[in-house]
């Protein structure tokens, strides 16, 4: 407890997710972890409802904080914008402030070529990625500039070094990546901080691939230098604690590559 007592973060993405040995399994619940482990309130969303509603199970349980959960999907032919603002005016409504936005969720179709690519399919990962990114972004702006908060988005290595069969995933996360920048050009004067992460993380995702997969995960996941890949909570997620913290303030508009959850800022 300390900083993050009583303050209050969104999360998109966020249903629990767990390990065969526990830990936690997702990036959004491993950030949401983090957080709540410091005190910090919690919105988180999905699609998966009851996921959501096992992770504020467990998160109040630990933690002895509150978490408010709302279903929440941005997609082709929604009205996308006023679920991004429903969320952050439900955030404001219940905890009276929001201190950091984390967008996280992204939905994508995995090991598609170009040519086979369906427009369906690249709406997919336009819209859970880079549209609900900037739509969140516009709602939380005017509560962020309140509190001087913090941003944090996620991009990822497929779009950094164009991972073979992810061109809708990698194209969100480059976009993600050029609004990240603008807007830490643009809000920079409100006091507002953005950052970008690109994590590369051990998931309950990834287990089950490798362990269903075994030759297909060889051939296609690789070891990060670093010779492991990132805890989804204890480095991913404390790395968001950390860069949305104020003395973090001269880090707007890095990016920050977690190799195996070794952070590194180009």
């Amino acid at each position: 407890m300390g900083y993050w007592n009583n303050k209050t973060a969104i999360i998109t993405g966020a249903g629990f997710a767990a390990l065969s040995d526990g830990k936690c399994g997702s990036i959004g619940y491993g950030i949401a972890t983090a957080f709540a482990k410091e005190g910090a309130n919690l919105v988180i969303t999905g699609r998966n409802v009851a996921k959501l509603e096992k992770a504020k199970q467990e998160l109040e349980k630990l933690y002895g904080i509150k978490v408010l959960i709302l279903a929440a999907d941005i997609a082709a032919g929604l009205d996308n914008e006023a679920t991004a603002k429903k969320v952050a005016d439900a955030a404001y409504a219940e905890f009276g402030r929001i201190d950091v936005l984390i967008n996280n969720a992204q939905a994508s179709a995995s090991g598609v070529t170009i040519q086979d690519h369906t427009t369906e399919q690249f709406d997919l990962a336009m819209y859970s990625g880079l549209y609900a990114t900037f739509y969140y972004m516009k709602a939380c702006y005017p509560y962020l500039k309140q509190t001087q908060g913090s941003i944090i988005n996620f991009a990822s290595g497929a779009g950094l070094f164009g991972n073979y069969g992810q061109c809708a995933y990698a194209a969100a996360k480059e976009g993600i990546r050029g609004l990240s920048r603008v807007a830490a050009t643009e809000w920079a004067k409100d006091g507002i901080n953005t950052n970008i992460i690109c994590p590369l993380a051990w998931t309950a995702q990834l287990e089950k691939f490798q362990q269903a997969y075994p030759e297909a995960f060889k051939a296609n996941v690789k070891m990060p230098p670093a010779g492991h890949f990132g805890d989804a909570e204890t480095e991913i997620g404390r790395v968001c604690v950390q860069i949305a913290h104020p003395d973090f303030k001269y880090m707007n508009g890095e990016t920050i590559t977690l190799e195996g959850g070794m952070g590194l800022r180009p």
